[in-house]
């Protein structure tokens, strides 16, 4: 037994092990007791007291009232707002048409607005299709093609991408579009003439009620894009059942980090965060957005990320709980004029989505004061399939915890034949409710991915003899730069575009915080010329900015390949570890 690292006053820890604290948090007729269900022909655990749908999730978030939903800027939202607003769209939605299945997209940047589009939709029946904001017109255009969206809920400055793309986007037979300066562009309502600006939500009627649509827990509910090895976005098919899982799933390793410490878990209290990451991402989609809902948490956006403003931001509104991303936390931690602000409110900083050192779960505790939370999950999962917290954190900081109860992993060999003991290297695989259901219209590829109930990450990883996991390596093509993936086949195909690049490799330089940087190596055709300013134009022209490699080297020869002609990376990189030498 060790003395806990987070309280000098606390027992020996732990003071239960996991699973003792399983028997107890999910005993028959416990709050977080389970059930096995069927899903798809599989035989599911599940939490038997998640909300069935969406719609009962935004109904009991009607109950937080006058307590603050959301705060953007000087624009301050209560639940019962949000709640009108919600009514109100999705009314003028199913008067426009809309119908169970149909895909309604939402492209905008981290707005009240946001949230409202979103349950607007998913109450409808409706598939809610969040794009990434940060995506150039083609990758927008792509993305609604792809769906097959009836509709598209955006911000004016999305929708200037956009238009240029329109004529090739024969199912969009409705736009609307919020925060037009100057009024809407020709062939676009705007959403202020439908539910009114945010300080007029209250006023909106507040016996209009929810659409009377019939949803099941296994219907679908979102397409979230996640980046393929074929170099297009694959739309991952979520279910209603998908987000209510990480509502539950959330709140058991809150109760967890306590009874490890011999605590007792107090009453509800609700909290301020500051979401400094996209909304359009399953983390703070389905691990954030759906948790605040049912506990009425207050959830403050920023237009753009600064960290003097977030300081500014955590000192006014007595932020408890941020983060998204290593690369945030680090920001914070070694801004020079960091002192000068009261953070002493922060309970929580929190991360996932891109590789972190054991430096910072150590800084957050003893600079900030506050539990470091980390966890691993995928578009594929809906987010959080494992949760770190607190002294489990400080304790295995090269982990990202352990599965919570209703999901299983599992290491596997590289054929996907035969499981692989505690302690080997493998491939991971993961299953639970919270596990989507496919790939929209990729048949292919959702067999190669997703196997009786299993899916295959993709992640190399080990597990110890309590269930934690390592991630120690992906097996993936894929960079992850301060949480955005970035896919190399992706890449490498623009750069193929340009006439004087015959080869193309895209690897991840190491950067403390942004975990990693995409850069290229490229070989030219005998003769021909190219600049790396002018292949990252042309990256840029195509791609979001943050696929844009920092650093492209020339190669003489044609870059290093296996017998089966495929580049081989670690040799790639060997060429930028000469070149920064």
């Amino acid at each position: 037994m060790e003395r806990s690292p987070m309280s000098g006053t606390a027992p020996a820890w732990p003071a239960a092990s996991l699973t003792q604290i399983q028997d107890i948090l999910c005993a028959p007729g416990a709050r977080f007791e389970m059930e096995t269900v069927d899903i798809r022909g599989i035989p599911t655990r599940t939490w038997k007291n998640a909300p069935p749908n969406m719609t009962a999730l935004v109904m009991l978030s009607r109950m937080h009232g006058a307590r603050l939903a959301t705060i953007y800027e000087d624009e301050r939202t209560s639940y019962e707002a949000q709640y009108r607003a919600i009514a109100a769209l999705a009314a003028d939605l199913i008067a426009g048409g809309v119908q169970k299945g149909d895909r309604v997209a939402i492209a905008m940047r981290n707005l009240p607005e946001w949230p409202v589009s979103f349950f607007a939709t998913v109450v409808t029946g409706a598939i809610a299709v969040p794009l990434n904001a940060w995506w150039t017109g083609e990758e927008l255009a792509y993305g609604l093609a792809d769906s097959g969206a009836k509709v598209l809920i955006c911000d004016c400055e999305r929708y200037d991408r956009i238009e240029p793309h329109r004529g090739d986007l024969p199912d969009l037979a409705r736009v609307i579009a919020s925060r037009c300066v100057g009024g809407a562009p020709d062939g676009v309502e705007e959403l202020e003439n439908i539910i009114g600006p945010t300080s007029a939500w209250l006023d909106l009627p507040a016996d209009r009620g929810l659409p009377q649509v019939a949803i099941a827990p296994e219907d679908d509910a979102t397409i979230l894009y996640t980046s393929g090895t074929t170099g297009k976005p694959k739309g991952a098919l979520g279910t209603h059942r998908n987000f209510m899982t990480n509502i539950f799933s959330s709140a058991y390793v809150a109760a967890r980090t306590l009874l490890r410490r011999g605590e007792p878990i107090p009453d509800p209290v609700q909290k301020v965060g500051l979401t400094v990451i996209p909304l359009f991402h399953a983390t703070a989609l389905s691990a954030g957005l759906m948790g605040a809902m049912a506990a009425g948490h207050t959830s403050i956006y920023m237009r753009k990320w600064d960290v003097i403003r977030a300081f500014e931001i955590i000192e006014r509104e007595r932020v408890n709980t941020t983060g998204g991303v290593p690369t945030i936390a680090w920001q914070m931690l070694e801004h020079p004029d960091r002192e000068k602000y009261d953070l002493s409110s922060l309970e929580a900083v929190g991360y996932g989505g891109a590789p972190s050192a054991p430096e910072l779960v150590r800084k957050i505790v003893g600079d900030f004061k506050a539990m470091p939370t980390n966890g691993w999950g995928m578009t594929e999962t809906t987010a959080t399939v494992t949760t770190h917290a607190a002294e489990d954190y400080l304790n295995r900081p090269d982990s990202c915890g352990p599965a919570v109860p209703v999901s299983d992993l599992k290491i596997m060999d590289v054929d996907g034949r035969e499981e692989l003991p505690v302690g080997a290297v493998g491939e991971l695989w993961a299953r639970g409710p919270q596990i989507v259901k496919c790939y929209w219209n990729k048949p292919e590829e959702t067999a190669e991915t997703f196997v009786d109930g299993w899916v295959r990450t993709g992640d190399l990883a080990r597990l110890d003899e309590e269930g934690f996991c390592y991630i120690v390596d992906r097996a993936k093509d894929m960079i992850i730069r301060g949480g955005e993936n970035i896919y190399c086949v992706e890449v490498e195909n623009i750069l193929y575009e340009h006439p004087a690049v015959t080869d193309a490799a895209l690897i991840g330089l190491p950067h403390k915080t942004l975990g990693e940087e995409p850069a290229a190596v490229v070989h030219l055709a005998p003769g021909a010329q190219a600049t790396e300013a002018e292949l990252q134009t042309l990256v840029r022209q195509h791609l979001a900015a943050f696929k844009v490699p920092v650093k492209i080297l020339f190669s003489a020869e044609t870059l290093p390949r296996n017998a089966n002609g495929k580049i081989l990376k670690p040799e790639v990189k060997k060429m930028f570890e000469a070149e920064l030498v």
